[in-house]
């Protein structure tokens, strides 16, 4: 197989010529590994690898020799060194054990052939970590992937990789997904397994999945890693019938709501992202669906106050767990201005912070909640932008502070963090395309464990407005 081959075919296509012998897995790998060295050089995506080998893996899984990247953030592989984008781990620190969800890759076949990049400790939506470089966008080497999950992203889009891992705080797959034109769905809260290292990142806003270039991927890898492990807190019942089968099906006339003014941060919002919206609805109409304008009534403040409070909590927790284990004083030798700003920050904060916003998470869910009796979907951009430029946020820039750090990036992703604090799946997808050629994402989020019309619909879009013929400038071929 030739890299140009290989690059030309999404995951459920490679998966079903490896299992019909039509190719064996050791030549995708090597198609792969040379796909990968063609862009990293261009994009930087890996921050380690490709291995010489891909890590071990079930031959008998449904992505069985399916090449994989593996985010360097919150899941880990057994032996292999995390670095979580930042400096304060040096050279990295081998891991004793998979995650859970790593754990799942590897029984479902994938064949991990290196790990992507993170900015620092996952708060950016970029990708430009001191310790590993800037992550450019293989649309626009000028312009930033989006983030947290930008390496993933980088090398999904460029196509030397066919779905890769990752996870989303406040919008880390979604944003990436938008930036670079691919399928990000952040699951329902508890819908693949945190553990063991987690019970609730974030305060439960933390979710792990995939980047993927089709929907077909998407689903089909949902049914291949969704479920609890014990010791879970979260014990969601399996679908009713596989997210593949709902993707094939379609969807059933939905009520739609469409929004297009942020609920967080006060950024302007693009007219491209706001025009592809708009256009998704009324192709969603002809569909045969209701949308009409509407949305949920949510204090914005209020609501960025409490996520603040979280991402600073979970900051220095994290960090100050590292360096006891570490035994260091963390510094600005080691952590970016802002993350260090951010970490100081939580520090100050008590216990009874944590439970006031654990109240407006609580009053958010139920307000949301309420909504959807009423709609079955929230429609609205992916981002405020397209995507940014690189170094735009620049997490060491010590003039920021630590609000002044949260308040840049979600004025520039005011849509996503809300399906975070509530739980809701939510999904974007690559529908628009702005006057200079980016590609432009467009969210869908559905109530708490929605993720079958979700995956149902966002099908249906992709049938009716196909994206997989588009292509970045910088890509394997």
């Amino acid at each position: 197989m030739e890299p140009g081959e290989y690059a030309e075919l999404d995951a459920t296509a490679l998966a079903a010529l490896i299992r019909d012998g039509e190719v064996t897995a050791e030549e995708v790998a090597r198609a792969a590994t040379e796909a990968l060295a063609a862009v990293q050089p261009a994009v930087n995506g890996l921050v380690d690898g490709p291995f010489a080998s891909p890590l071990d893996h079930a031959a008998d899984g449904p992505f069985a020799g399916v090449p994989f990247g593996l985010k360097d953030l919150i899941a880990h592989a057994a032996g292999v060194p995390t670095r979580s984008g930042t400096r304060l781990l040096g050279d990295g620190v081998p891991m004793p054990t998979d995650t859970h969800l790593v754990a799942r890759f590897r029984r479902a076949g994938f064949a991990t052939l290196g790990l992507t990049a993170t900015p620092e400790l996952g708060f950016n939506a970029n990708t430009e970590a001191v310790a590993t470089g800037s992550v450019r966008n293989p649309w626009d080497l000028s312009r930033s992937p989006g983030g947290s999950s930008g390496g993933s992203a980088a090398l999904v889009a460029a196509r030397a990789l066919p779905v890769a891992h990752a996870n989303d705080g406040g919008g880390s797959i979604r944003i990436p997904a938008a930036a670079c034109g691919l399928v990000g769905l952040k699951p329902s809260q508890g819908r693949t397994s945190p553990g063991p290292d987690y019970a609730d990142p974030l305060l439960g806003m933390g979710v792990e999945f995939v980047l993927t270039r089709t929907v077909r991927d998407c689903a089909a890898v949902l049914d291949a890693v969704h479920g609890h492990e014990p010791g879970d807190r979260y014990a969601l019942p399996d679908p009713v019938r596989p997210y593949a089968d709902e993707a094939h099906a379609g969807s059933r006339p939905l009520r739609i709501a469409l929004h297009t003014a942020p609920f967080s941060g006060d950024g302007p919002v693009d007219a491209s992202c706001v025009e592809a919206t708009e256009a998704a609805g009324r192709v969603l109409e002809e569909l045969g669906h209701h949308v009409e304008r509407a949305a949920p009534q949510l204090d914005g403040a209020v609501f960025d106050d409490a996520n603040f409070i979280a991402w600073t909590a979970f900051l220095a927790d994290g960090v100050d767990g590292l360096a006891e284990a570490l035994g260091l004083t963390p510094g600005p030798e080691h952590l970016e201005a802002t993350t260090l700003a951010c970490v100081e920050h939580g520090r100050t904060l008590r216990a009874a912070d944590l439970f006031a916003a654990d109240r407006v998470f609580n009053a958010t869910r139920r307000t949301v909640a309420e909504f959807h009796r009423t709609y079955d979907l929230i429609l609205t951009p992916t981002m405020n932008v397209p995507n940014t430029a690189a170094g735009y946020l620049d997490a060491d820039d010590a003039s920021l502070g630590a609000r002044g750090w949260y308040d840049r990036i979600f004025s520039t992703a005011g849509f996503t963090a809300l399906s975070n604090m509530t739980g809701n799946p939510a999904i974007s997808l690559p529908l628009g395309t702005s006057t200079e050629g980016w590609p432009v994402g467009v969210q869908l989020v559905a109530p708490y464990m929605g993720e079958a019309t979700l995956l149902a619909l966002a099908a249906d879009l992709e049938r009716a407005l196909p994206w997989a013929d588009r292509r970045p400038g910088t890509v394997v071929g």
